[in-house]
């Protein structure tokens, strides 16, 4: 009997010093043996939210050098330790069992994917890159020097992040296209 009684909530409060109950007194054996799933982590490194343009803080907790978990930061004025649903689903940007990792190819109007090696999807993109570019290029127009593609376009994504969006604009500037635009703007 006195072993229940000393395990109820109600009498380890009047009994102990956590007058309030919301310390302690107010946890089961299990609540108490909980720990944090981040307390394993080895560090902890600062980023920002991929998704779009707020820049929300996160912290990324890092162990044996593989991502754990992502939590809001609690230091960004700009978020104050808040994330979005999608902000707070970005662990699975690094982790998520969705994750491809490998290069999925259609071929014109085919209905199957077949999977080719990043060496040989980048060659496709370089070769059609260069002949779009030259079969869109304009020295001038109506008189008046431009010396741009209309061959093709980027519209980045909303999960890259201001760094990897900046080299994408230096890249596709100095490969002379001129429609550049990213979706977290849109």
């Amino acid at each position: 009997m006195r072993g229940w009684l000393e395990s109820w909530p109600v009498y380890r409060q009047f009994r102990g010093e956590d007058r309030s109950g919301r310390g302690e007194s107010a946890m089961s054996r299990r609540t108490a043996e909980l720990r944090p799933r981040v307390g394993t982590a080895d560090r902890v490194v600062k980023s920002v939210c991929p998704y779009c343009a707020v820049g929300c803080g996160q912290d990324v907790f890092v162990k044996d050098e593989k991502v754990v978990q992502i939590e809001g930061d609690p230091d960004s004025p700009v978020s104050r330790g808040r994330l979005c649903p999608k902000g707070s689903a970005s662990l699975q940007l690094t982790t998520g069992s969705a994750r491809r990792y490998d290069v999925l190819y259609r071929r014109p109007y085919g209905t199957e994917w077949e999977r080719l090696s990043l060496d040989e999807a980048m060659d496709m993109i370089a070769d059609r890159v260069i002949e779009a570019r030259e079969r869109g290029w304009q020295w001038e127009e109506d008189g008046a020097r431009v010396r741009r593609t209309m061959g093709f376009a980027s519209l980045g994504g909303a999960t890259l992040d201001n760094e990897e969006n900046y080299l994408i604009k230096k890249l596709f500037t100095a490969l002379g296209a001129i429609q550049i635009e990213n979706q977290a703007r849109i």
